[in-house]
């Protein structure tokens, strides 16, 4: 997918909680990516992140801090 649809994307889901105010948008959109974003989505976006995210809200951005460090936590899986 584009990294600019992703950015659309990510954009509108903070928009659709924006009015639950700053703290529950960013749980809200951290939320829906790590449910409903396919892994390879969410790399894509946090890499784009990592380079400045050129277009992510503020919200966004916090969100996707949030997706980066729930994504750390995970344990490794094995490659069987």
């Amino acid at each position: 997918m584009s990294l600019d649809k992703l950015v659309y994307m990510a954009n509108q889901i903070g928009k659709f909680f924006d009015s639950q105010g700053r703290e529950q948008a960013a749980a809200g959109t951290a939320d829906h990516i790590q449910k409903f974003w396919d892994p390879r989505m969410r790399t894509q976006i946090l890499a784009h992140l990592e380079a400045g995210g050129q277009g992510l809200e503020p919200v966004v951005r916090i969100a996707l801090e949030r997706v980066k460090a729930a994504e750390k936590r995970k344990p490794e899986r094995p490659n069987n």
